[in-house]
């Protein structure tokens, strides 16, 4: 895939109706509907501004939730228009419908320099089936579509792609900035290429893993993945977690790293628990020799200095899932010891959104990154090489 886009930039904005494709999707208090996070929202201010500032009429749009049967008050976008308002330091306008009368009338009134922003766009049922009538009727509200929504561009959806068959398309600040990180990362990264993967499934990071396997140097493997591998190598693995359809795969994984000459590093030791529980009792024992009503809830002491050794003298690093049970305090010191490892690092580091994401924020080592995801699913399938539909659909410079 061609990551070398037109952005805003390339484009004369002034006196022209933009559609935005934003990331809106806040998490909420599920009772009082509160916005608990506004990340998402300051995350597309710095688009917003410019496109206000060069004197544009911007037409935001976003998903929220996954609402089942059409429009559904809890998860309308009132309570986004209104903190967007607050942080903006001026009227953000809200259509209570996506392109019906209201859209309609107060796009065609938006003036230069003001903003709307549209009712949630899954309350349209073609949304999510990137239906043609959808994408042109809100294509028909603009001059020009910018794409800023990089947790949505795996999707092929009416608002992140369908529009670009009749607007033309370019990226966002934040869409470029994921593009010259990840995409600079695959396509030409600094050497060596440390890859970092972690979280619970061999399944869900294959296509990741065989992708890498063309290009890292060394590639790590964490998290509840590592003791199917383990099994697969005929370890004993206990109560943990195991996808025994996919040891097959995970050895083929660590044939084909030894061929192509990638350093494939797997845990050498494990610390276990007696129960998937933050109190059970633990014990440090070899990789592949987790005794039989134990399971492994993270990587032991002995990989902690591997992995970190590792990622030391590393060009580039990028990191996607937690080392172990990160939400246990007890269990998560193999991915605090990799995200400190990571903030002492001279490499450029990549924090695949998600639950790596989390833990670098939570332990107040984001700062000390070089790039941190705004998109965990979107960044996975980045990495796996996989074509991104809301990406593939933007001008190519």
């Amino acid at each position: 895939m061609n990551y070398n886009k037109k952005t805003v930039r390339d484009m004369d904005v002034a006196g022209k109706k933009v559609l935005l494709r934003c990331d809106f999707n806040v998490p909420q208090d599920k009772v009082t509907g509160e916005i608990t996070s506004d990340k998402r929202i300051v995350a597309a201010l710095p688009t917003i501004r410019y496109l206000l500032e060069q004197g544009a009429a911007v037409i935001a749009c976003s998903h929220l939730g996954k609402p089942k049967d059409g429009p559904d008050p809890k998860l309308s976008l009132a309570p986004v228009a209104k903190r967007l308002s607050e942080l903006l330091g001026q009227e953000v306008l809200f259509a209570h419908d996506v392109v019906g009368e209201d859209a309609k009338a107060k796009a065609a009134a938006l003036r230069p320099g003001q903003i709307l922003l549209l009712e949630n766009t899954r309350f349209e049922k073609g949304e999510t089936k990137n239906d043609p009538t959808l994408a042109k009727a809100l294509a028909s509200l603009a001059d020009l579509f910018v794409s800023d929504a990089f947790g949505a561009v795996h999707r092929a959806h009416a608002s992140t792609a369908g529009v670009a068959d009749y607007l033309p398309a370019v990226s966002g600040f934040l869409i470029q900035k994921e593009l010259d990180f990840l995409g600079g990362a695959i396509a030409n990264p600094k050497r060596p290429l440390v890859a970092i993967l972690g979280g619970s499934k061999v399944s869900s990071k294959i296509g990741v893993i065989n992708n890498l396997l063309e290009i890292a140097d060394t590639i790590i493997i964490g998290g509840g993945m590592a003791y199917t591998f383990a099994a697969a190598q005929g370890g004993k693995v206990g109560e943990s977690l195991l996808e025994a359809d996919w040891m097959d795969y995970a050895q083929e994984m660590v044939g084909k790293a030894q061929k192509r000459g990638v350093r494939l590093l797997l845990p050498v030791d494990t610390v276990c628990g007696d129960a998937f529980s933050p109190d059970a009792q633990r014990q440090v024992v070899p990789a592949g020799q987790i005794p039989d009503g134990w399971q492994g809830m993270d990587i032991g002491p002995e990989t902690v200095k591997l992995y970190c050794s590792a990622v030391a003298d590393a060009g580039t690093v990028i990191w996607n899932g937690p080392m172990g049970v990160f939400e246990f305090p007890a269990f998560a010191k193999g991915t605090e010891a990799v995200a400190e490892a990571l903030s002492k690092t001279s490499a450029i580091t990549i924090i695949g959104g998600g639950d790596s994401a989390a833990a670098v924020e939570q332990l107040g080592y984001a700062d000390k990154m070089t790039h941190i995801s705004t998109g965990g699913g979107a960044s996975l399938e980045f990495l796996e090489g996989k074509e991104l539909p809301g990406v593939a659909c933007l001008l190519d410079r």
